[in-house]
């Protein structure tokens, strides 16, 4: 296979360009815009939004296999092609149980899987069994979107009954009111949040990266220390899900897991990412395969790489947007890079809003040294935003 169609044209289908180079595939991508980072890097482009099907229809027609950067795409429109022949990698069917988070809990929980305790919230709980369920869990709670959340967006942290009943309310314009649009969670006090990379090919052989810690500000990851420090026996445990997930799944491609680990030691499953992950950004530089290129590996029916460090250990720093603008932010990438060590990896993204990722830096270490990362990650948060 030579010609692999990419539906989303973000920065994780750009950070497969240099993969693609290196195997000699052609990257063919579906995206709604000029200016979205992967255009710059694909041979061509079907200038279409991810769920229109129509267009992924001509994506087809162009290409041996398609994969997928973001899972914002509509599996019922996709599955009469599929059924027609198209080669999707992942499958829909491996999709079809995590687009949903509610579904997406309710599967892992079948599979025996350690999750959180959390229920459906639709139109059909009343508010007598609203209240009884949420005192089952204890304030406070997670309000999440059941579709289309991530970096943050649609989790909401509720410390008492008066915020729930307003977050809801304000909902209740919304033409999907009677849809079931919501999940209520326990808060999980954690001692760290953990993710691992994971990669299945066509053979059904499965690798796994070395776990990582990932720290959040407002629910967004921030800054990625790998590996995560913890014991040999959780890294098994999690190697372990891995394992069990993508196996009943079948999946073929690589996918990103985001877990707790408590704070009386216990690992719960967080949320399930089908593609590619912004955990998993320090392999480009730290590791022997990075996720990407194993991405592009996996769906092509190629051996999987070999996804161990080349270097004691690593940091990651999101670069997050602060501000509108339209700045390149030359002068604080050219001192960002005078980091020993470090490697920026920058979007190419023509606006800047708050919250949007730009790009992000990687410092490879010589040691592993937790403290001594976190140290690094300010120094760069410190250059990156003002005051």
């Amino acid at each position: 296979m030579k010609r692999v169609g990419i539906i989303g044209g973000g920065q994780l289908a750009w950070m497969m360009g240099d993969g693609a180079k290196k195997l000699g595939l052609e990257l063919i991508v579906q995206t709604p815009s000029r200016q979205d980072p992967a255009v710059n890097i694909a041979q061509e482009t079907v200038f279409a939004t991810v769920d229109d099907a129509a267009a992924t229809e001509v994506l087809a027609k162009k290409c041996d296999v398609i994969t997928f950067e973001n899972e914002f795409v509509n599996l019922e429109a996709l599955s009469a092609l599929e059924n027609q022949g198209v080669c999707f990698r992942p499958r829909l069917a491996a999709l079809a149980p995590l687009l949903d988070k509610y579904h997406q809990r309710c599967y892992l929980q079948e599979l025996g899987l350690p999750v959180p305790h959390f229920f459906a919230l639709d139109n059909t709980v009343q508010p007598e069994e609203l209240q009884s369920k949420i005192e089952h869990l204890g304030f406070p709670v997670v309000l999440k979107a059941r579709r289309h959340g991530y970096d943050g967006q649609g989790t909401f942290i509720i410390r008492d009954w008066a915020s729930l009943q307003k977050k809801l309310a304000g909902f209740s314009t919304e033409k999907t009111v009677n849809q079931p649009l919501f999940l209520i969670e326990e808060f999980v006090p954690f001692e760290r949040e953990l993710a691992v990379i994971a990669a299945r090919s066509v053979n059904g052989e499965v690798v796994t990266y070395p776990v990582v810690e990932t720290q959040q500000e407002q629910q967004v990851c921030r800054r990625v220390i790998a590996p995560a420090d913890i014991t040999a026996n959780h890294a098994a445990e999690i190697d372990a899900i891995a394992h069990t997930l993508l196996n009943n799944l079948q999946v073929v491609g690589v996918f990103g897991i985001e877990l707790f680990l408590t704070t009386d030691g216990k690992v719960l499953v967080n949320e399930i990412a089908p593609r590619t992950h912004n955990s998993g950004h320090f392999s480009l530089d730290a590791c022997e395969t990075s996720q990407f290129e194993q991405q592009l590996r996996a769906v092509c029916g190629l051996p999987l790489g070999n996804p161990a460090f080349k270097t004691p250990s690593a940091v990651m720093v999101n670069l997050l947007g602060y501000e509108t603008s339209q700045s390149d932010y030359q002068s604080k990438r050219q001192e960002i890079a005078e980091i020993p060590q470090s490697y920026i990896h920058w979007y190419g993204k023509k606006e800047s809003r708050p919250g949007r990722k730009l790009g992000h830096v990687t410092v490879l270490l010589d040691s592993q040294n937790r403290d001594a990362a976190i140290a690094i990650a300010r120094t760069i948060e410190s250059i990156w935003y003002p005051g």
